[in-house]
């Protein structure tokens, strides 16, 4: 098998193993998460003997590939099973580091200034990946808090109305509004 149908074959797994966690962790279930985790260390261990008629630094590559393919489904399942912007960033930085090891094994078959460049490119994808992971974390983040203080001055809002009514009608209307504003 030539490195480069080993590769399409790598890709097409690392696809719908991610699809299929994907999927199974949506439901957000202890059960479900350990599920994609088993999955995905029986396929590595079927992605790493494949490696094994390999010889060199194809065979070097081919079995980082199987870690990251591993790394990128458990890491997927872990950030939907904790379902936080944190987790899915600490996700993306994870398959980040495991992307850049495979990078970087693919840069050992070159020499001299090649290979500088494939190791820059590399670190630059790397730091690339990072840097987005933690954009949306912080993007997310600051949605949530925003959606949460437009939600609380709402209520505020909703509730100094109520201030106008008295007895039973002041209390069902605070109540009307703290159910409207989750509060």
């Amino acid at each position: 098998m030539t490195l480069n149908k080993l590769f399409a074959t790598v890709l097409i797994s690392v696809a719908t193993l991610s699809s299929a966690s994907f999927v199974m962790a949506a439901e957000g279930s202890k059960a479900t998460y350990k599920a994609a985790e088993d999955s995905a260390d029986a396929t590595y261990k079927a992605d790493k003997a494949k490696c094994d008629s390999l010889s060199g630094n194809d065979k070097d590559v081919c079995s980082k590939q199987a870690k990251a393919t591993r790394e990128h489904t458990k890491q997927d399942a872990k950030a939907m099973y904790k379902n936080t912007p944190k987790a899915a960033a600490d996700a993306r930085k994870s398959e980040a580091d495991a992307d850049y090891a495979v990078a970087r094994e693919k840069c050992n078959s070159l020499a001299g200034n090649a290979k500088d460049v494939c190791v820059k490119e590399a670190k630059a994808a790397k730091t690339d990946a990072v840097a987005n992971a933690k954009a949306r974390k912080n993007v997310t983040e600051a949605r949530t808090d925003a959606n949460k203080d437009k939600n609380d001055a709402a209520y505020a809002v909703a509730a100094e109305k109520c201030n106008s009514k008295a007895g039973p009608s002041k209390d069902a209307c605070i109540n009307a509004a703290k159910l409207q504003f989750n509060q």
